[in-house]
């Protein structure tokens, strides 16, 4: 009976074989580079403190603030206040949110250093993205659900400020003079005036959107003041011309305060971005120096 020889074979090769240790690829390909669960617990955690926080300050400027004259803080001092508490708010809450998706996140083994410190900062910039849309949601929501408690009240003004209803007076404007308007019957009452006042806002606002007033419009508004106020005809034209350039230079500073405002607001959600992606590599860290009790 023949015997078959089962020793090793040599290799003459002179390069070195390096495997690869068992399960390192298999824990990359298996494990995910987001902790969801970390980053939408600690995107609630910044929401939570930031419409907290909110409230908080709107309380102590609502307590600042006074109808009487010489009490209470002046307007500049608190719209100053206001961006350095919505700052703060970013901050506070951001950091929060950040450290809490740090410290909650899956630990990864056999990852670089270097990519961990990534996956940290890419953690906290979603807690922040994340808390952002939830609490713009919330404000957003808590927005309409008032408006639709009071909307009947201004349906009619606000179907009056649209811009195809500007035309619509237009065509529909009767070509008598407004005082023969009021000879044939309409008395000097509110009820009486509601659909004149109509027409002004009308009016006003298309001149606001055109930034001027045109001849015909100017013409007819100081028409309508002379017969509703009884002025005459040159010093109602004068109310209208200096009315409308009031109106214009309040619509022009409200522009330019809602532009500073949003530019402080961008500053505030990039320094809570920053802060969030920060505060996560902190968690992040103290996440991977516990050690495991066995």
């Amino acid at each position: 009976m023949s015997v078959v020889s089962h020793a090793p074979v040599a290799h003459a090769s002179a390069s070195p074989i390096y495997a690869e240790p068992i399960g390192a690829g298999r824990n990359e390909a298996h494990s995910s580079g987001v902790s969801w669960a970390a980053v939408i617990a600690g995107a609630f955690v910044a929401a939570a403190l930031s419409l907290s926080l909110l409230a908080l300050g709107a309380g102590v400027g609502l307590s600042a603030i006074s109808p009487w004259a010489g009490a209470g803080a002046s307007g500049s001092a608190v719209s100053k206040g206001a961006i350095v508490w919505i700052i703060l708010m970013e901050i506070i809450s951001s950091a929060f949110g950040g450290y809490v998706a740090g410290r909650l996140r899956t630990k990864w083994v056999q990852i670089h250093t270097d990519e961990v410190f990534f996956r940290d900062t890419a953690h906290g910039f979603l807690v922040w993205a994340v808390a952002l849309v939830l609490s713009a949601g919330f404000l957003t929501a808590t927005a309409t659900r008032l408006a639709g408690e009071h909307g009947d009240a201004g349906t009619a003004v606000a179907r009056s400020a649209e811009p195809n209803q500007y035309f619509v007076d237009a065509f529909l404007r009767n070509g008598g003079t407004v005082a023969a308007n009021n000879a044939e019957g309409m008395s000097n009452t509110a009820v009486a005036n509601a659909p004149a006042r109509e027409e002004v806002a009308v009016i006003l606002a298309n001149g606001l959107r055109r930034g001027s007033l045109p001849d015909y419009d100017a013409q007819y508004l100081a028409q309508l003041v002379s017969a509703r106020t009884g002025l005459t005809p040159t010093d109602a034209q004068a109310r209208v011309t200096q009315v409308f350039q009031e109106a214009l230079a309040a619509a022009d500073a409200a522009r330019k305060a809602t532009a500073h405002a949003l530019y402080w607001l961008f500053l505030a959600l990039l320094v809570g971005a920053f802060t969030a992606s920060f505060a996560a590599t902190i968690g992040g860290s103290q996440r991977d120096r516990v050690v495991v009790l066995h």
